[in-house]
């Protein structure tokens, strides 16, 4: 295991004071705009439990489509990640950066990119300072989403979030999005009935195989031939 520390790195305005990850890339929106909001390990790339080589990132099948897709269809792109390795101290935001430094080059050489990045190290059993009970970040609570949208300016309500896992479409559902893609990649097998019991009237759960598989659901929602 590579070593690491739990402390904040030195000058990166991205990590606040608060041990929480803020990446905005781009100028927020002049009015509110719809979103999609993807979970990274198990949907934007292969899940590799707490990953901290850069070596080991491989895009997901799809993925490029997708962002594609809804970068087509005037949508946002924005990723929200649970980071419990940083909290059990298996990697540091060194490692994290390097991660997510190669998930950046990996769609910029299919040219694609994420407005977006947030990130929650919280978690219940971590250790000082990042243990917390019921951290309002970390997923199924939908601080990040919330946080996103205050920092790009997006419509929740006509916004979408694919995830592997019930506490992306949980979080997702408090936050009120107009409905949640869980995809049956990274975790999302084991997990396919306790995302449909997430489902409500006012927000519905499509399951799909890949994220290749939203597109469809995307574009019939925006009426995008």
């Amino acid at each position: 295991m590579r070593s690491s520390t739990l402390s904040k790195p030195a000058s990166d305005s991205r990590l606040g004071e608060d041990l929480l990850w803020r990446e905005v890339r781009i100028t927020p929106f002049s009015k509110p705009a719809k979103a999609l909001f993807l979970d990274r390990d198990g949907v934007l790339i292969e899940e590799k439990e707490y990953i901290q080589d850069p070596a080991d990132v491989v895009l997901l099948p799809g993925v490029v489509e997708l962002i594609r897709a809804a970068r087509e269809l005037g949508m946002a792109t924005v990723e929200v990640t649970n980071q419990a390795g940083i909290a059990h101290g298996y990697s540091g935001w060194a490692e994290f950066i390097e991660v997510e430094n190669r998930v950046g080059e990996l769609l910029r050489q299919s040219e694609v990119s994420l407005d977006g990045i947030f990130a929650c190290p919280f978690h219940p059993r971590g250790k000082a300072p990042y243990n917390s009970a019921d951290h309002a970040w970390r997923k199924p609570n939908p601080g990040m989403l919330l946080e996103a949208a205050k920092s790009l300016n997006l419509d929740l309500r006509d916004s979408v979030m694919v995830g592997d896992k019930p506490s992306d479409l949980e979080a997702a559902r408090t936050a009120k999005f107009a409905f949640g893609i869980h995809v049956l990649t990274g975790h999302g097998k084991r997990d396919r009935e306790l995302s449909r019991a997430v489902a409500t009237p006012d927000f519905p759960v499509h399951v799909v195989s890949s994220a290749a598989d939203a597109v469809t659901l995307l574009r019939a929602r925006w009426n995008h031939p």
